[in-house]
């Protein structure tokens, strides 16, 4: 089995629950994906960052990729590991919703990224809000975003939103991957 469908099966296996659930988007739903319970697991995270580092080769070189935190720091870390096996250099960086108070005021930790490539990064997209929050952020730190990629797209509008934006989006998973419905 390739890494994307060992990732498939876990996510499958352990990731979607089933029940009433209210969704980023306010929507409801009948099953609700949580990635943040595999992306921090052992078993997944490695494959998490092969999958991803695959949609992110389709863009050429990147320096650094990261996004909103907390669900694009473990993602950011596995492509960060992942890369390194593989003797390449890709940084990872942490969006804040907001900037720091204190200390040096920074919203984006981590790399540094102003003139650098980066790529944002998602764990399941829903509205695309997140994604699109760290875009700005990035941009505002002099950043070229070449591109957002998700783990799970849940075909809910996410990818119109972010391609309507300026961004190319790319997922690697999508709901019929895991017999799943659109809302």
């Amino acid at each position: 089995m390739t890494a994307r469908d060992t990732l498939i099966q876990l996510i499958t296996d352990e990731a979607v629950f089933h029940g009433d659930f209210t969704l980023s988007s306010g929507k409801q739903a009948s099953y609700y994906i949580d990635l943040r319970k595999l992306s921090l697991d052992h078993r997944a995270a490695p494959l998490i960052g092969e999958v991803l580092l695959e949609l992110i080769d389709e863009f050429g070189p990147v320096d650094a990729v990261g996004g909103l935190t907390m669900g694009a720091d473990p993602l950011a870390n596995a492509v960060m590991h992942v890369g390194v096996a593989q003797g390449r250099a890709i940084d990872a960086f942490v969006v804040r919703k907001e900037p720091k108070d204190h200390g040096r005021g920074r919203q984006i930790e981590g790399a540094e990224v102003a003139g650098k490539r980066v790529v944002v990064l998602e764990d399941t997209s829903t509205t695309g809000g997140s994604p699109l929050t760290a875009c700005a952020a990035l941009e505002k730190a002099g950043a070229e975003i070449v591109a957002v990629v998700t783990i799970v797209d849940r075909a809910t509008g996410a990818g119109e939103r972010i391609e309507a934006a300026g961004y190319p989006y790319r997922f690697a998973i999508g709901l019929d991957d895991l017999g799943l419905q659109p809302v």
